[in-house]
């Protein structure tokens, strides 16, 4: 099993009402961003990286987003292109570039190229469909998002592997001129995964590519009902899924008290936590969804990623102008900081705690990376310090055990697609459901 560390390298300098009276981090005036603290933290967050490889991680994980002070990482490729030089050992995951808003693939394939080559091989090129806010930011029609992601997908993978040079006329995307001389190191191209939220259309597309799909903190019971979508659509395709094709992120905070770890773990909920990532008119835009999408959300419970969940779905829209409880908004977070913790979409706790809900997951997932979220919003580096080496010295041994004992493999060890599976035979089942029950 593969265990990556990851942190949205958030802004920790906000007044929380501030985001609380918007209802959101995206939004919120770039007037009160403070460029000496910004540069402290960035640097802070490169040293982080470099802690969680010097503690045994097999790999540290990288994202991307724009006017949003949730998340610092703006510019990932730059940052990965640091990371690239200072560290020596670790796979340098992107989960990942927002293609259909970056609107110049053959860039992309150049900046990524150069990671790969630069770490000698270490690069893994998560592409993502890039959240609803990023169209607005971006100015890109999302309507156009899967079909614009779909062919600079197509359009990378051509330039890494295509010996140039060849002019491209395409729907989205036109070049005169495709030759990039910087090619990546590994072959045919660098290993590709995929993350998402419950988008079944994003999960039959990674099987049909034989990408690993990524749950990013999903409710487990929806997330098996994708990752069957997924198994099913790979059997079609004459293969059989396994823990190489599955990687499930969550958001963990550890602490040598279990009061210290709730206090620690409430950073996940500061200004409304991811669910405040941008209200409901920017997270699910005109066109960004589909309506099965739409429905697989508003039947999930237990945690929200970039502002996508149910009660998201329900809300109506608010003025920023409205008064706002501040007391009344706290306690209903605090109750669904707790509630996450029940569903097992937030892991907060002692080291054995942490192992015991992780295992759970890791049990009816079976997924083959394992990817830790440390904690968000205003936390000292002391703190964020000792989560990180509590999760790499006691809880990712024990997980790694336990991983042998489940024979979770990852798409490291086993390429994803290269299982066949007999024609008429059925698939074998790719989740176990059976603790969900109890939770």
């Amino acid at each position: 099993m593969h265990f990556g560390y990851f942190t949205e390298r958030p802004y920790r300098w906000l007044d929380e009402e501030l985001v609380l009276r918007t209802r959101s981090f995206f939004g919120t005036s770039n007037s009160h961003f403070d460029a000496a603290h910004a540069a402290d933290d960035y640097n802070a967050y490169l040293d982080e990286f470099v802690r969680a490889e010097e503690l045994g991680f097999d790999g540290i994980v990288l994202n991307e987003h724009h006017g949003n002070p949730y998340c610092m990482g703006n510019v990932m490729n730059l940052e990965a292109g640091i990371l690239a030089r200072i560290t020596e050992r670790v796979k340098i995951h992107l989960v990942g570039n927002p293609l259909p808003v970056m609107k110049h693939p053959l860039r992309v394939a150049e900046e990524l190229a150069e990671i790969d080559l630069i770490s000698r091989g270490r690069l893994v090129s998560g592409f993502v469909r890039g959240a609803g806010s990023e169209q607005f930011f971006n100015n890109a029609n999302p309507a156009y998002n899967r079909e614009m992601f779909e062919e600079a997908h197509d359009f990378i993978i051509d330039a890494w592997t295509k010996p140039g040079p060849w002019r491209y006329e395409g729907e989205h995307f036109h070049y005169r001129h495709v030759n990039p001389w910087a090619l990546p190191l590994q072959k045919p191209h660098p290993p590709i995964v995929v993350p998402g939220v419950l988008s079944a259309e994003t999960a039959m597309w990674c099987a049909d590519h034989n990408y690993p799909y990524i749950g990013l903190g999903t409710a487990l019971g929806p997330t098996t009902q994708l990752w069957d979508i997924y198994a099913d659509r790979a059997a079609e395709r004459g293969f059989q899924a396994g823990p190489e094709n599955f990687g499930y992120l969550i958001g963990i905070a550890v602490a040598d008290t279990e009061d210290e770890a709730q206090r620690v773990g409430e950073g996940f909920i500061f200004g409304g936590g991811q669910g405040a990532f941008a209200n409901s008119a920017w997270s699910l835009p005109p066109g960004y969804v589909s309506r099965e999408s739409i429905r697989r959300l508003a039947q999930s419970t237990g945690g929200a990623w970039l502002g996508i969940s149910p009660e998201k779905l329900k809300e109506s829209r608010k003025t920023q102008a409205a008064v706002v409880d501040f007391d009344d908004v706290r306690q209903k977070l605090h109750e669904g900081y707790l509630n996450a913790q029940r569903s097992h979409t937030l892991l907060i706790g002692t080291p054995e705690q942490v192992i015991k809900k992780a295992k759970i997951i890791m049990q009816v997932l079976r997924p083959g990376m394992f990817i830790m979220m440390n904690v968000q919003g205003p936390v000292s580096f002391e703190d964020r310090g000792r989560s990180l080496e509590l999760m790499a010295k006691e809880v990712v041994p024990a997980l790694r055990t336990y991983a042998e004992e489940l024979q979770l493999v990852s798409p490291f060890d086993v390429r994803p697609g290269s299982t066949p599976l007999a024609p008429g035979r059925q698939r074998e089942r790719v989740c176990d459901r059976s603790p969900l029950e109890f939770l």
